[in-house]
């Protein structure tokens, strides 16, 4: 409990930028959709008809001229985006902070087992991502209830779910590999988000690519897809739950008996 209280305290910061910077840009965009309503008509028929391109942004399998389509683009692009590289570089400077900030001497020092402290910072990062959430879905509300639109909750929900599980399974990933470095964990985890993120565009494009999709968690959380379909894939999320178990695993093992140094 104290790792936990520890990790919070020191991430607030961070996560309250994190939060008004996504929340806000979300909030922002659905506020402007009154205005571009007209508009998007237009320009969704033309996106429609421009092959690969429409079909790296889902542009195919929704109407962006619609509320829920225009969520699905627009939104769902940010919220993906802007909240994996926010779990990615929670996961990856989780268990080499310290050493990268020279200051493991005073974790080290107190009375608390490997395996306590990389479970309350893998902890204190899953409160972290469920706030930074749940933040992104009230500023949301608030630009609807400003609008005096409200989306479709049934997708709206199931949409937020499959955003807060890619989150989870990209600080999982980085949480991974974290536990294997001493210092630079932020940019390969940055790295790692933006790469997964470009995998299920070429997913998307790309038949042949289609194994892509049991890699990047980003496929089953792909808004347009989810919001047409109204479901989730459950193969897709089974695999990423085995890739995120597989990451944890490893990093529990290697940082309960690595050298740590001071």
């Amino acid at each position: 409990m104290t790792m936990l209280i520890h990790e919070l305290r020191r991430g607030l910061k961070s996560l309250a930028v994190w939060a008004l910077a996504i929340g806000g840009m979300a909030a922002l965009c659905i506020l402007l959709y009154p205005e571009m309503g007209e508009q998007l008509d237009g320009i969704g028929a033309m996106f429609a008809s421009m092959g690969s391109f429409t079909a790296a942004f889902g542009m195919d399998k929704v109407d962006l001229g619609t509320l829920m389509g225009f969520y699905a683009i627009e939104i769902g692009n940010i919220l993906a985006l802007g909240g994996s590289l926010f779990a990615a570089l929670l996961g990856s400077r989780a268990l080499c902070r310290e050493e990268e900030e020279r200051t493991a001497e005073l974790l080290l020092t107190h009375p608390l087992s490997r395996a306590a402290v990389a479970g309350g910072k893998l902890a204190a990062a899953a409160i972290q991502i469920l706030l930074l959430n749940l933040a992104c879905i009230a500023l949301s509300l608030a630009a609807f209830a400003v609008i005096g639109e409200w989306p479709e909750w049934d997708v709206f929900w199931l949409l937020h779910l499959a955003m807060l599980l890619m989150q989870l399974q990209v600080c999982c990933l980085g949480f991974g590999i974290s536990a294997f470095l001493r210092r630079g964990g932020a940019g390969i985890g940055l790295g790692a988000a933006m790469l997964l993120y470009f995998a299920n565009i070429v997913a998307n494009v790309s038949s042949s690519a289609e194994p892509l999709r049991y890699i990047t968690p980003f496929a089953y959380a792909d808004a347009a897809a989810v919001i047409s379909s109204s479901k989730l894939d459950g193969a897709l999320i089974a695999a990423g739950a085995i890739m995120a178990a597989a990451a944890l695993a490893a990093a529990f093992i290697k940082y309960t008996k690595k050298d740590i140094y001071a």
